[in-house]
């Protein structure tokens, strides 16, 4: 589960980490006011209206502006909710922007990424840290890879100090900026445990240039990030109650309600399988025989015949699937179960496209029955004896 920016901002502030005054508008009439509260507050006259978007790339795509003027931020609000954002991470079409934030400004010696993730290798959490910060890490970890630190962190003991001292010092901190620099990485890290993240990164963090109180600047999160583990929720209420459901992929959502694993991606074959496994060698093959899977439908193995039902409704509302394959190997899923679901689905939605069925396993033989006394009824439908000849089949099927 991923969370927006503005919510990753009030998280780090929970936590102990410092980020500049910021508010959060849905309509460009509030622009003006929020620009006038966060100015206030930090008593500066610069501000930032950013997208709150799930996807990166707002910056380059014109929207994040810097503005001086309560008519500036109202100009930059009016843009931002009026047009779709559009950069390499969002669909072709782009993405409503449904809300701003609008944070103060603060002026920047130098920037720094910082993020907490899951090492799998070592299987434990990690800290990630560069003095090559406000520029994606995939970017600097393909042309400069020796610019990134990181440090183990203990299962039980968590992040020590010496070891976000040994950070701080080798991203080129000196003075109270490193004390500042471990507090941040030690509420990040506390964060990331308490939290259940999958995710906590800021970038960028950054260093104020020496100014009165602060000879040494200030270190600041302006910019942030938060996945979670969507298994931990139950225990997580205030993340859960984060989650935008008008960030998501619609079908998507609808399939989560029936307790099915539905992605949708652009190919033109629909794919209803069980087992995640199952699924990703099932679109391996299609890809191999020339098609491409227009989805991931993993119906598990213990979706009802209701719920498979639903999976071909999400399946065939997709105006790009030009045919469908239905590959199941039956252990705790019934053949007989998906069979039934195929009928129903044939009279409920109707298949229009071609539809190629490969079963196999628990209550096969019952299955084919079902399949064969309603092949009457759906014309569009052929047998497949095994996952090769399925994808030959639906490839060829859809051209």
């Amino acid at each position: 589960m991923k969370v927006h920016e503005y919510q990753a901002r009030e998280l780090l502030a929970d936590a102990g980490v410092p980020v500049p005054p910021g508010r959060v508008i849905e309509s460009v009439e509030d622009a003006a006011a929020a620009y006038k509260a966060v100015t206030s507050e930090a008593g500066v006259s610069l501000a930032v209206v950013k997208a709150q978007v799930h996807a990166g790339g707002r910056g380059k795509a014109g929207f994040v502006k810097l503005v001086r003027t309560p008519e500036e931020a109202t100009a930059a609000a009016r843009h931002m909710l009026t047009h779709r954002m559009i950069s390499p991470q969002t669909p072709p079409e782009g993405l409503e922007v449904r809300k701003l934030l609008i944070a103060a400004g603060v002026s920047i010696a130098h920037e720094y990424y910082l993020a907490v993730t899951t090492d799998r290798a070592t299987r434990r959490n990690i800290l990630i840290a560069s003095a090559e910060g406000g520029v994606e890490i995939e970017k600097v970890a393909a042309e400069n890879p020796d610019a990134i630190l990181k440090e183990p962190i203990h299962p039980l003991m968590g992040l020590q100090p010496h070891q976000a001292r040994r950070v701080a010092f080798g991203l080129g901190l000196s003075g109270k900026q490193v004390g500042q620099a471990v507090r941040v990485m030690l509420a990040l890290a506390g964060a990331y445990d308490r939290l259940d993240c999958s995710l906590a990164e800021i970038n960028p963090l950054i260093v104020t240039p020496p100014v009165g109180d602060h000879p040494d600047g200030q270190v600041l999160a302006i910019d942030a990030k938060f996945n979670f583990d969507d298994n931990a929720l139950f225990r997580q209420k205030r993340v859960a109650a984060m989650f935008d459901p008008a960030e998501e992929n619609p079908m998507e959502l609808r399939a989560q309600r029936f307790g099915l694993n539905y992605i949708a991606l652009d190919g033109t074959i629909g794919c209803l399988v069980n087992g995640a496994g199952l699924a990703m060698a099932t679109m391996d093959i299609i890809k191999h025989y020339g098609g491409e899977p227009a989805n991931f439908l993993d119906v598990g193995g213990s979706a009802t015949e209701e719920a498979v039902t639903e999976g071909f409704r999400i399946i065939l509302a997709d105006d790009a699937v030009r045919g469908v394959l239905v590959n199941i190997f039956g252990g705790i899923m019934r053949c007989d179960v998906i069979a039934q679901a195929i009928v129903n689905a044939a009279k409920e939605v109707g298949f229009t496209v071609p539809l190629v069925v490969r079963l196999e396993g628990t209550n096969v033989e019952e299955g084919r029955r079902i399949l064969q006394a309603a092949k009457g009824d759906i014309p569009t439908m052929q047998p497949a004896t095994d996952l090769a000849d399925a994808a030959r089949k639906v490839a060829a099927a859809v051209g």
